[in-house]
């Protein structure tokens, strides 16, 4: 076997002196990309769970609204106990036909409407309106002999 003159050998640490810290700069550079990424991740999964949450909101409030006297304040309070990011303004409750008592209504409809989600996002704060969600169920009783109205 021939062997390599002096001139052309590398001395192992000649060449680990000069990649000395390297690995550091490439792990910066890649968990930086990998925590931007997984942070999103988790605003996107925070963003849709109140997506949904309002979705079931709207069905609780027109649960309850079916059941309850009519425009009992027991429905906003409830509905915003499952939503705490709702107002009393973004919660709609509409008898149909209009201006039915308890006798004559025939539909209940419930609605939550401009609600806006921040993101925690740093650097780039994001507020997100939600669409419009809605519930309409059929009359039952409107009395509020139910517990659930109080």
């Amino acid at each position: 076997m021939k062997e390599i003159p002096q001139r052309f050998r590398i001395r192992k640490f000649e060449a680990r002196g000069s990649q000395r810290g390297i690995a550091a700069v490439e792990f910066a550079l890649i968990a930086s990309l990998v925590f931007m990424l997984l942070f999103g991740i988790m605003e996107m999964g925070r963003v849709l769970f109140y997506w949904n949450t309002a979705a079931e909101t709207t069905r609780l409030g027109a649960r309850l609204a079916v059941v309850c006297n009519k425009d009992a304040a027991a429905i906003k309070t409830r509905m915003r106990g499952m939503l705490n990011l709702l107002a009393p303004a973004n919660i709609d409750i509409s008898y149909a036909p209009s201006g039915c008592d308890i006798h004559t209504c025939r539909l209940v409809t419930v609605r939550v409407t401009g609600l806006t989600v921040s993101t925690f996002i740093p650097f780039l704060p994001l507020n997100l309106t939600m669409p419009s969600f809605s519930t309409t169920l059929p009359r039952e009783s409107l009395d509020g002999a139910n517990p659930d109205c109080y």
